[in-house]
C-alpha cells in the first residue's frame, strides 16, 4: 500500500511541477584535493611509529548535489579519510545550513575509512602518541578541511544541469569477516565463514547524451589493505581512479559499508590494493553497461539522532590495574585519562548522540548510520525493506564500533575492546541493536520507505 501511495505522490507532485521543473533531477557535481601539506601523522594504526612520508596518490573530497522536481536539492560529501568525529561534522553542518540553507537531514557527509589518511583533531584520541592533540600540523589541516568541504559543496551548487539518475546493486567477493576467518592461515582455507554482504550498490547521474556525470558506488569492506607511510585512498581510492579513467569526464565517489567487520583479503601491499580496487570497478562497470532502474525525480529525505545507551563504566580498581599493568598502550592511556577524568569529577558519558538518515532517491532507499556499523545491520536492513536498499556506515559522525548483540554476547575485537579505541568509557548496552532497528524503521516511514 505504502508503494502506491508513493507513486502516487510522485504522480501528483510531477502533474503539479512539469511547467516550471520540467527537466526533472539536476545535479552538480565537484571534488577537490585533501592531501595534507604536511607529513602529519596518519590515522587508523596504533602500531604507526612515524608520521606520513610520502605520497601514493592524492586523497579527494567529492561533492553530488541532487536537485529534484520541486527544487529540493540534498548534498552527498564522500572522503577519503577515516572518518569524522562529531565536533567537525557538527561544524560543517551548521556552515552549511548557514550558507546553503541545508539542513541535517539533506546533508551526507561519508567517509572511505582509509586507514592510509590524515589523523584528524578529536578523533581516536587514546591510540595515538599523547602529544598528537597538541600537534599545530594537525590542527591545521582540520581547520583547512572544513573550509574545503563548504567550498566544495557551494562550488558544486554552482554546477547544477540536468541529468537522468539510475541505480541498481552490483556483486564483488573480497571482503572476508575478520571474526570469524583467521587471516594468517587464509591461504590454507577452503570455506570462508562468518555474515558478509557482497552488494556493490551503485547510482550514475548521466546528462542529456547519456553521457556519464557521477558514479556513485559502495562497498561494505575495511579500506586496511594497507599499513604502510604514504597517503593513499586504499582501494576506494583506486576503484575511483580506475572508473573515472574508463570513463572520462565523470567523477567517482565511494561510500562505505557496513563494513565494521570486514576486511579485505590477501592485504598489505600496493598491488593488492590496486587489485581490490580494480575489482570493485568492474564490479560497477557491470552494472553501468548493463540496464539499470531509472529514478523518478522526488527526492525524500529524514535524519534523526538517538540516544545510544552504554554500560557502566570500570570501577576506580579495574581502570588502576589496566593503566598499570595493561601490555596495550593505548589501553594504559585510555584507563590513565578515564581516572584523570575521575579525580576532576567529571562524570562519563552513559548514552550518545547518534546518527541515522534516510534518503528515498525516486524510489531508491538510501539508508545511512555513523559510526563503524557492523554487516549484520546491512543483512537486517535488507530483511526488513527489501535486497535493493543501499546501506551506507562512516556517515556524518564516527563514534566508535556499532555491534549487533550477537558481536556483543560474543565479545571479540568490535564487541568490547574497540571501544577504547574511541575513548568510550565502556562497550554499549544490548539495547542499541533494537533501537536502532525501531528508530530507523520509524525513519523509512517518514520517507515512504518500507
Amino acid at each position: 500500500m505504502r508503494k502506491i501511495l508513493f507513486l502516487l505522490v510522485i504522480a501528483t507532485l510531477l502533474l503539479h511541477t512539469s511547467v516550471i521543473h520540467a527537466s526533472g533531477w539536476k545535479a552538480g557535481i565537484a571534488r577537490t584535493v585533501i592531501t595534507p601539506d604536511e607529513n602529519i601523522w596518519m590515522a587508523g594504526y596504533a602500531a604507526r611509529t612515524q608520521p606520513a612520508n610520502g605520497k601514493t596518490h592524492d586523497l579527494w573530497a567529492k561533492a553530488l548535489v541532487l536537485e529534484d522536481s520541486l527544487g529540493n536539492r540534498s548534498v552527498l560529501v564522500t572522503l577519503d579519510l577515516l572518518g569524522l568525529p562529531k565536533t567537525l561534522s557538527d561544524r560543517i553542518r551548521e556552515r552549511l545550513k548557514s550558507n546553503l540553507n541545508l539542513s541535517k537531514d539533506r546533508i551526507i557527509l561519508s567517509a572511505s575509512h582509509t586507514h592510509s589518511g590524515p589523523v584528524i583533531a578529536g578523533s581516536l584520541v587514546d591510540i595515538y602518541p599523547p602529544d598528537i592533540d597538541g600537534d599545530k600540523s594537525i590542527t591545521r589541516y582540520a581547520a583547512l578541511l572544513d573550509s574545503k568541504i563548504v567550498q566544495l559543496v557551494a562550488d558544486a551548487f554552482q554546477s547544477m544541469s540536468d541529468v537522468e539518475l539510475y541505480a541498481e546493486n552490483g556483486v564483488t567477493r573480497f571482503q572476508v569477516n575478520r571474526r570469524n576467518n583467521n587471516e594468517g592461515s587464509l591461504i590454507q582455507q577452503t570455506e570462508l565463514k562468518g555474515p558478509n554482504d557482497y552488494a556493490v550498490p551503485v547510482i550514475k547521474a548521466t546528462d542529456r547524451q547519456g553521457n556519464i556525470r557521477a558514479i556513485v558506488f559502495g562497498y561494505a569492506c575495511h579500506a586496511t589493505t594497507l599499513d604502510g607511510y604514504t597517503w593513499c585512498g586504499d582501494y576506494p581510492g583506486f576503484a575511483q581512479i580506475e572508473l573515472e579513467r574508463m570513463y572520462p569526464g565523470a567523477v567517482a565517489l565511494f561510500f562505505q559499508g557496513a563494513g565494521a567487520d570486514q576486511n579485505p583479503m590477501p592485504r598489505r601491499s600496493i598491488p593488492l590494493a590496486r587489485q581490490h580496487g580494480l575489482t570493485l570497478a568492474a564490479a560497477v562497470d557491470r552494472v553501468l553497461q548493463e540496464q539499470m532502474r531509472k529514478l523518478s525525480p522526488i527526492l525524500l529525505t529524514a535524519y534523526t539522532e538517538i540516544d545510544l545507551p552504554l554500560t557502566p563504566p570500570p570501577t576506580r580498581e579495574a581502570l588502576t590495574e589496566i593503566a598499570g599493568q595493561s601490555q596495550i598502550d593505548y589501553y594504559k592511556r585510555w584507563a590513565t585519562r578515564m581516572l584523570a577524568e575521575m579525580e576532576n569529577g567529571q562524570k562519563p558519558v552513559t548514552t550518545y548522540p547518534y546518527p541515522l538518515q534516510v534518503w528515498n532517491i525516486g524510489g531508491q532507499p538510501l539508508l545511512s548510520l555513523g559510526g563503524e556499523l557492523v554487516v549484520e545491520y546491512a543483512i537486517g536492513f535488507k530483511r526488513l525493506f527489501g535486497q535493493d536498499i543501499f546501506v551506507m556506515g562512516y556517515a556524518n559522525d564516527v563514534p566508535a564500533y556499532i555491534p549487533s548483540v550477537t558481536i556483543l554476547r560474543e565479545g571479540g575485537y568490535e564487541g568490547d575492546s574497540s571501544q577504547r579505541v574511541y575513548g568510550m568509557p565502556n562497550k554499549w548496552s544490548e539495547e542499541i541493536e533494537p533501537l536502532i532497528y525501531q528508530e530507523m524503521k520509524k525513519l523509512a516511514m517518514s520517507v515512504n520507505v518500507d
